[in-house]
């Protein structure tokens, strides 16, 4: 199978069944290493694909909620190879795709080869790297490809036409929309939102997911039909950091991502 072929399989699935795929993040390790995995195979059972955040120290385009967890998961020692080896644990009880989230230095710290190799033996589909350019990307992609994993590729609101078709066409599995520019966690609105999402959309052969600022259910009404996937990471992690269970918010992002959902 191609890389980013089972990634695409899953959210198209969803769309067959009129529904937006849904994509929640959550970071590796957190709110603590014990637990974690009965909690992300809760939340994998009702997702197309879980994106999981590789803790680091210098998180350039996390919002402070998520930077706040990716500290806590440093303390709580949540490594690459410990997120490997509990992946690969777990990886067949897990109907959804997975995709790492991770900054370039964590990847080379371990060696990239060999980063990619555990990666893919551990079950994971997919990485983002939001810290290299397209045009630093080669390497990366061809080392990913050869292991079957799709490096997929993020689009902002400010991406030039030229560049959105360029980022598109080397993306694998899905493209990633950036609901608004800045980092993780802020609000994102409707309606410039679908704007964004119509010239991704138009550029892409791949499915168009939309993610950073996605929290409640009338947002996910409001852009339903304006991608193929919704990304959800901030409002999950806040629920984990004041001690609350995130699975009914998903549960009720889920509904609403359906054609069949309940209007505003």
């Amino acid at each position: 199978m191609s890389a980013g072929a089972g990634l695409e399989r899953r959210i198209r699935a969803a769309n067959a069944e009129g529904r937006c795929a849904l994509l929640p993040y959550l970071m590796a390790g957190f709110p603590r290493r014990a637990g974690f995995e009965a909690l992300l195979e809760r939340v994998a059972a009702r997702a197309e694909i879980v994106e999981l955040g590789l803790a680091f120290s210098d998180p350039t385009a996390d919002g402070p909620v998520i930077a706040a967890a990716g500290q806590a998961a440093l303390a709580e020692g949540a490594t690459l190879a410990w997120l490997c080896e509990r992946v690969a644990a777990l990886r067949g009880r897990l109907a959804a795709g997975l995709v790492l989230m991770s900054y370039l230095n964590p990847l080379l710290a371990r060696g990239l080869e060999r980063a990619l190799d555990e990666l893919a033996q551990a079950g994971f589909e997919g990485l983002i790297v939001p810290d290299v350019p397209l045009e630093e990307a080669g390497e990366l992609r061809a080392l990913a490809d050869a292991r079957g994993l799709a490096l997929v590729q993020l689009v902002t609101p400010l991406t030039p036409p030229a560049r959105v078709a360029a980022l598109a066409a080397a993306s694998r599995g899905f493209v990633y929309a950036v609901t608004r520019t800045g980092v993780t966690g802020a609000r994102a609105e409707p309606a410039p939102v679908a704007d964004t999402l119509a010239r991704v959309r138009a550029a892409s052969a791949l499915p168009v997911c939309a993610g950073f600022g996605l929290r409640e259910p009338g947002q996910v009404r409001a852009l339903r039909a304006s991608c193929d996937g919704l990304v959800v990471g901030t409002a999950l992690i806040e629920r984990l950091q004041r001690g609350e269970d995130p699975l009914p918010l998903l549960e009720s992002l889920r509904e609403a991502a359906s054609a069949a959902g309940v209007t505003p």
